[in-house]
């Protein structure tokens, strides 16, 4: 007599190690947090104007304009879990190193170092999650990741205003992302790499660029980070000076508001697990940015009313990272190349950051706050554009 057949066990969601991922995530962002927070510090010590502060915040994401792809190509070749471990471990270094600075020249190259780590971090991670979580799970798990960034950068506003100092707070990030590196170790299990030579890796990286989803999302993000580096890059700057608050104030009220951009993210998730079509949150997201952007920058609002549209600006913002980072894999040529279309959407992540902070900052240098609606609303009409695009080339 036969025993009866065993059901196979579905494959469940690792959600302790998912939870480390995004923990990593978290960590990550807290670098881009800093820098916002410790700003009005670091013009007063380094006597800079917001445009050449506006580099601070643009450098860290230099790497990752031309790097993404490279970055998808390692992944796969040498495995997520280590890129995710060596991302976190540039972080430290870079925020030590940032954090001892003597110079405003050696601040820019510890930045750059930590945005090696922010890069392989960004395209490493989504992998990973890729790997260990279930089907049915990815929406929900890709909506909680791509809350990482906003969740991050509302501790380090809340955290930042309210200490002493720019640099022991740099230390403490340090030692933080280096703490995070062994618990990846010892609890994130282990994944294969790929046998794949660098001339097939050129291959696929061909076909990535050459690929009309792949390249919509990329400019989705690219449009997004413009618009949201516009406002959030400078935002307890703005809003101590329009509402006549302290800076920690100010901190604290940007932590709300960039904390809103969460929510957004985990309703993506919720909405794409019961078939809202991506698109369609991509437009939304960019319609009420541009808007609500336009409105903060350029009219002439109570402060109460200032601070509200930035809630919604970034609570709104918070459906299209989620609809963009889980539509990668949906979107990549073939299924193994999920980890470049990664790097690809990473890349145009990269050169919003870059733009935006420099291109806003020396426009208000220039001509005051309301010549920073101009790059707002001129990216929400294209993300809009971008949007119907993605519509009519492929579903996700």
């Amino acid at each position: 007599m036969t025993a009866p057949a065993v059901a196979a066990r579905p494959l469940r969601t690792d959600w302790i190690a998912a939870g480390i991922v995004v923990a990593c995530g978290v960590v990550t962002a807290l670098q881009v947090g800093k820098g916002v927070i410790t700003l009005p510090a670091l013009r007063t010590e380094f006597g800079l104007g917001l445009e050449a502060a506006g580099w601070v915040l643009s450098v860290f994401a230099v790497l990752g304009v031309v790097g993404g792809i490279p970055a998808g190509a390692a992944v796969s070749r040498f495995g997520d879990r280590r890129l995710l471990a060596l991302g976190l471990l540039a972080l430290a270094v870079g925020g030590l190193v940032g954090a001892l600075a003597g110079s405003f020249a050696l601040l820019l190259g510890a930045r750059v170092v930590e945005g090696l780590g922010f890069l392989l971090v960004s395209v490493a991670a989504p992998a990973l999650l890729q790997r260990i979580a279930a089907a049915g799970d990815r929406d929900l798990a890709f909506g909680i990741w791509s809350a990482y960034m906003p969740a991050g950068m509302a501790i380090a506003l809340l955290l930042g205003a309210a200490l002493a100092g720019w640099r022991p707070f740099w230390v403490a990030n340090a030692v933080l992302a280096a703490a995070f590196v062994l618990l990846l170790l010892l609890l994130v299990p282990r994944g294969t790499a790929a046998a794949l030579s660098w001339r097939a890796a050129g291959r696929d990286a061909v076909l990535t660029v050459t690929s009309s989803g792949p390249l919509l999302l990329a400019a989705s993000f690219t449009l997004y980070n413009v618009m949201y580096f516009a406002l959030v890059g400078f935002l307890p700057v703005l809003l101590a000076e329009r509402m006549g608050v302290s800076v920690a104030v100010a901190g604290a009220l940007s932590a709300v508001a960039v904390g809103a951009n969460v929510l957004g993210n985990l309703a993506a998730g919720l909405l794409l697990g019961r078939g809202t079509a991506r698109w369609a949150l991509v437009a939304a997201a960019c319609a009420v940015m541009a808007l609500s952007g336009v409105a903060i920058f350029w009219l002439a609002l109570p402060p109460t009313a200032v601070f509200l549209l930035c809630v919604l600006f970034s609570g709104v913002a918070g459906l299209l990272p989620a609809s963009v980072i889980g539509g990668a894999s949906l979107a990549a040529p073939r299924p193994d190349l999920g980890p470049m279309v990664v790097g690809l959407v990473m890349q145009g992540s990269a050169l919003g950051q870059v733009v935006a902070p420099v291109v806003v900052g020396g426009a208000v240098d220039a001509a005051g706050w309301p010549a920073a609606a101009i790059p707002v609303a001129v990216a929400g009409l294209i993300g809009i554009a971008v949007a119907v695009r993605l519509r009519r080339v492929f579903l996700i």
